[in-house]
């Protein structure tokens, strides 16, 4: 456990290709999908926050600080990855924040741990998540002395590219494994988009469960 690393979990998004609502909150497992996804990234940290708007109320049984965008509109990600990151600057001793999608029930048990130590060398880089060649840039290590570059990239260059940012930093690629299932491969990464990932995700759980 990374005592000077945040874990955000981003639970923003508008979940257009699920009828709306908050997705992270649908169920899955006996429980819902944020309950998944925290049973994984949780554990990772001492201090972990949500990242989302509207009535944080919804999201009081599971006792974490849920915050809002510190930029008007919906800016997608970047702007939980920034509001995390300024949360985290300003309340803790803190280096840096790691960042997980909040519909992806399979996200890697060491995410922090080998992000971390991908930039263990390379202080004030940022470590970005890998599977089978494919990039996961809102799974990454961004250290907080980033956060008023990225400000500016949100605010006065309007850009709202997750990748784009990370592009214009030093930053490192880590390659994560797929996991297994009754002998099927899963993408660690693999996350709820429409409702047949919804059904693929429960029977994948069950058939991981002894």
């Amino acid at each position: 456990m990374k005592r000077d690393v945040t874990g955000i979990i981003l639970a923003g998004g508008q979940s257009r290709r699920m009828g709306g609502g908050d997705k992270a909150l649908l169920p899955l497992g006996g429980g819902c999908l944020l309950d998944q996804v925290l049973s994984r990234f949780g554990p990772q940290f001492e201090t972990l926050a949500l990242s989302a708007n509207g009535d944080p109320a919804r999201f009081a049984r599971f006792g974490l600080p849920v915050l809002a965008d510190t930029i008007e509109g919906f800016a997608g990600p970047l702007a939980g990855i920034l509001t995390g990151l300024e949360w985290a600057a300003a309340g803790r001793p803190c280096k840096a924040v790691v960042t997980a999608a909040g519909d992806t029930p399979f996200l890697p048990l060491d995410l922090v741990d080998r992000l971390a130590a991908a930039v263990d060398e390379r202080p004030g880089s940022i470590a970005v998540a890998f599977s089978s060649g494919r990039r996961h840039p809102t799974f990454a290590l961004w250290p907080t002395g980033c956060r008023e570059a990225l400000r500016h990239f949100l605010v006065d260059e309007d850009n709202k590219r997750v990748s784009a940012f990370i592009e214009r930093h030093d930053y490192v690629e880590v390659e994560f494994p797929f996991l297994q299932s009754a002998g099927q491969p899963i993408d660690p990464f693999f996350n709820i988009n429409v409702p047949d990932d919804l059904a693929l995700a429960e029977h994948l759980l069950q058939s991981m469960t002894p």
